[in-house]
């Protein structure tokens, strides 16, 4: 991304991103509520569009590609949106599968395989027949994670991906997370709330802060930054810039 701007009516949300994420490298996201994280993402993917600057994914623009020309851009992502975007009407082992249908080249039973896998890495085996309603919150994001992963993508995006979730389950979620990365060699972009769960699952940790990336650095050094604003954030004091 670069220099990207985006606004929302007359309310300007990011003023000038500017991030590089290296191939094969995971980059954790961080920030106050609403202050653009899930918007960078979904402008990565080319859901929403820019105001003004670039964004390069292996060095071809993306900016005013049409929704034919962002497919194949599209196939290579494995997105987990904050809201799960779950079909209703799905089964979970359908839901689960659908990206595998998409791409095709696959038999029924290879896909059902595949789906009772990476079902059972997030705990959930046994749920393939289920409806998302029948599903709790932290389930769909289970559900959701499944599908975000088995097409093993070359660029994965989590959007709070151990939001509703127990410690003991974030920290499968993150394990299983990080496992993937090593097979496929993805590069991943992560937003989280969780940000010690993050800054051992993340290669390097940036924060959004009024509009603009205000830190960028290595995971394991972000809660002794200089930065006041990033050390008050990260270890949740009630007194200091914020």
């Amino acid at each position: 991304m670069l220099q990207v701007h985006k606004r929302f009516g007359h309310i300007p949300l990011l003023q000038g991103i500017d991030l590089h994420v290296p191939r094969g490298t995971a980059l954790g996201i961080i920030g106050p509520a609403a202050s653009g994280k899930s918007v960078i993402l979904k402008l990565l993917c080319g859901l929403i569009p820019i105001d003004r600057g670039d964004i390069q994914i292996d060095g071809d623009s993306i900016v005013g590609l049409s929704e034919e020309q962002l497919m194949p851009l599209r196939r290579r992502i494995g997105m987990l949106f904050q809201n799960f975007a779950l079909f209703d009407f799905m089964t979970v082992a359908e839901n689960v599968s659908f990206p595998l249908v998409q791409r095709g080249g696959m038999s029924g039973q290879e896909i059902a395989d595949r789906v009772g896998d990476r079902l059972r890495k997030v705990g959930l085996a046994g749920s393939e027949d289920k409806m998302p309603s029948q599903l709790s919150g932290g389930m769909k994001r289970r559900v959701g994670i499944a599908r975000a992963t088995i097409a093993r993508p070359d660029i994965a995006i989590y959007d709070e991906p151990s939001a509703g979730l127990d410690p003991v389950t974030a920290a499968k979620i993150y394990d299983l997370l990080r496992a993937d990365q090593r097979e496929t060699g993805s590069t991943v972009i992560a937003v989280s709330s969780d940000v010690v769960a993050l800054s051992a699952f993340a290669d390097r940790i940036a924060m959004l802060f009024e509009g603009r990336i205000h830190y960028e650095g290595p995971a394991g050094e972000i809660r002794d930054a200089d930065d006041p604003v990033v050390r008050q954030f990260v270890r949740g004091e009630l007194h200091g810039p914020l």
